[in-house]
């Protein structure tokens, strides 16, 4: 579970809870989950002190959806064969590394096995970068930083 997805699991705890002693430490973990987030530090603070939780949400919900650049000069994107065949590549890469890590032996004889974690991976390298953020651009593919793509669920190309 990344910090994005606690945050929203205890401020949603902080909304259901009545339990006084309970919300004090839902408050202090969700201030201090905060505090990783570009979000304005003061507000989140004065929301926390005064137990805002409209003030405190609406600061959440402007960190799990930024506002979307508008660029003019974008022209739209027109998916090629290339493209096609680097998605087709991009799916059989995650999907192979996805069976390694499941198939990987644990320390229980009698596991029923485990699932991947792993949702994101560097693309292959036989496509050049343009393809992969040109794929991005499209919505097949979600660039995560550092060099890495996760797919996009039931994305049309």
């Amino acid at each position: 579970m990344n910090a994005l997805e606690k945050l929203r699991q205890v401020v949603d705890e902080i909304h259901a809870n009545a339990d006084p002693l309970k919300l004090q430490g839902h408050w202090d973990l969700a201030v201090r989950l905060m505090s990783r987030f570009p979000v304005d530090q003061k507000a989140a603070i004065e929301a926390y002190k005064a137990k805002d939780f409209a003030a405190f949400d609406a600061l959440l919900r402007s960190v799990e959806a930024p506002p979307k650049k508008a660029d003019a000069t974008a022209e739209p994107v027109e998916v090629t064969h290339e493209m096609r065949e680097a998605l087709k590549a991009f799916r059989k890469r995650l999907k192979l590394t996805k069976l390694d890590d499941e198939s990987r032996l644990g320390s229980n004889k009698l596991s029923g096995g485990r699932h991947s974690q792993i949702d994101a991976i560097m693309p292959p390298s036989e496509f050049p970068e343009k393809v992969w953020k040109d794929l991005a651009k499209v919505g097949a593919l979600r660039h995560t930083g550092q060099g890495f793509y996760e797919l996009v669920p039931d994305a049309a190309l």
